[in-house]
């Protein structure tokens, strides 16, 4: 009698298994999201640009960044309506992916002027304060149109010596996309950024040069 009770409920919690089982078989899938990134390509500037061949170190400071736009979510505005891109985050916040690209401009850039890593114990002759005043996908002409990526970035550069400003300049970029669909849409950010990043390694090695 006993064998026979022990029998019945392991027929029974089989049962329930398969039968959980099941229900979890048959839960919709949901797609993983797709992940992008900017910064991979360095801009190339001409190191004859800079006004001198003598090198000072630029410290940086943390950067100011919009903040709907900071984290991994892909900002776009229509109108004065604001949204993200359903489906599609950057591989990391957009704060990080910028500062990894600032360093990588600079660490390329042949000019005067080196990017000290923060934590880094070396004097600096000028500090460096970036503000990412607009970075979004904006649709002028409507969602059915692909979006023009603008990235705007303010910089200023104060000489440690006497904390005297050195020079400060805006930074614009409005890339078209090639199409309305993510991929095509991170890539314009890639090339705004390129573009952004460029002229501020060759104002900053020509404003240390002054």
């Amino acid at each position: 009698m006993k064998e026979t009770a022990l029998m019945t409920r392991g027929f029974i919690m089989a049962l329930t298994v398969a039968a959980l089982a099941g229900c979890i078989s048959v839960f919709p899938k949901v797609a993983p999201e797709q992940l992008y990134r900017f910064g991979g390509d360095s801009p190339q500037v001409d190191p004859t640009s800079a006004r001198s061949t003598t090198a000072f170190a630029v410290q940086s400071n943390p950067t100011s960044f919009d903040r709907a736009a900071a984290g991994d979510a892909i900002l776009t505005i229509t109108g004065d309506q604001a949204a993200y891109i359903k489906g599609s985050r950057w591989v990391s916040p957009a704060a990080t992916l910028f500062d990894a690209a600032v360093t990588r401009a600079f660490d390329t850039s042949k000019g005067p002027a080196r990017l000290i890593p923060r934590g880094e114990a070396a004097r600096a002759d000028y500090v460096m304060k970036l503000d990412v005043r607009t970075f979004e996908a904006r649709y002028v002409d409507g969602l059915g149109s692909p979006p023009v990526v603008m990235v705007e970035v303010y910089a200023d550069l104060t000489r440690t010596a006497d904390r005297t400003l050195a020079g400060e300049h805006i930074f614009k970029a409005s890339i078209p996309a090639g199409e309305n669909r993510a991929g095509a849409i991170a890539r314009a950010f890639d090339k705004a950024i390129v573009q952004v990043l460029g002229e501020l390694v060759v104002w900053t090695n020509n404003k240390g040069s002054d």
